[in-house]
């Protein structure tokens, strides 16, 4: 006797493959903690990524800092030697500005002259300036400092009238400002008498 084979429906059939295409189903629950961790884990990712770019920026701009500084370090380097050198380089102009009173005085201006022109020459190729007002020009107050002032009608007021030393600077750097005596012009007497009047008008009012 044959043995009947029992009927399968089709529609069973292919439900039960679909269902294995789809995997296993997973809970509401586990796949909401699930994408809780991922959202975390790509929170984490982007706080590092922050830090990272963070940590190399402050890298970079540390290591600009030291570079500015080395070359500040080598090209200002002589600033110190040179402060410790104006007493002498003033010694020079001073004693070159005189008249010799006599020939053999004059014959050791001439030697001072070339010791001194040698120094310049070192001081330049170290990138040294000097700031050399005259008597007329205008005074700076960047490159200048007005030891006194002298009164004069001659000269218009703010006017460089005497320069008592050279000034110096380091390519861009000021080492010492050039001292001179500016211009100024005489009060006259009703400036003059003016002014007591109220001073006192001041001193009664407190």
């Amino acid at each position: 006797m044959q043995e009947e084979t029992p009927s399968v429906n089709k529609e069973e059939l292919e439900e039960e493959e679909e269902k294995g295409k789809r995997g296993k189903k997973i809970s509401r629950e586990k796949y909401d903690a699930l994408q809780a961790e991922a959202e975390k884990l790509q929170a984490d990712r982007d706080h590092w990524k922050n830090e990272y770019y963070k940590a190399y920026a402050d890298t970079q701009n540390l290591r600009k800092s030291l570079e500015a500084e080395s070359r500040d370090a080598i090209r200002y380097r002589a600033s110190g030697f040179i402060s410790e050198l104006l007493p002498a380089l003033d010694g020079f102009h001073m004693a070159l500005q005189n008249e010799p009173p006599s020939e053999e005085t004059k014959n050791y201006l001439v030697g001072f002259q070339y010791i001194y022109n040698q120094i310049q020459s070192v001081l330049e190729s170290e990138g040294v300036k000097e700031i050399a007002p005259k008597q007329g020009d205008d005074y700076d107050l960047d490159s200048m400092h007005a030891v006194d002032f002298t009164e004069t009608e001659e000269v218009p007021e703010g006017k460089v009238i005497k320069v008592y030393a050279k000034g110096y600077k380091l390519h861009d750097r000021l080492i010492r400002a050039a001292m001179v005596s500016i211009a100024k012009h005489p009060k006259s007497e009703e400036e003059e008498n003016k002014e007591p009047s109220e001073e006192n008008q001041t001193v009664h009012q407190a």
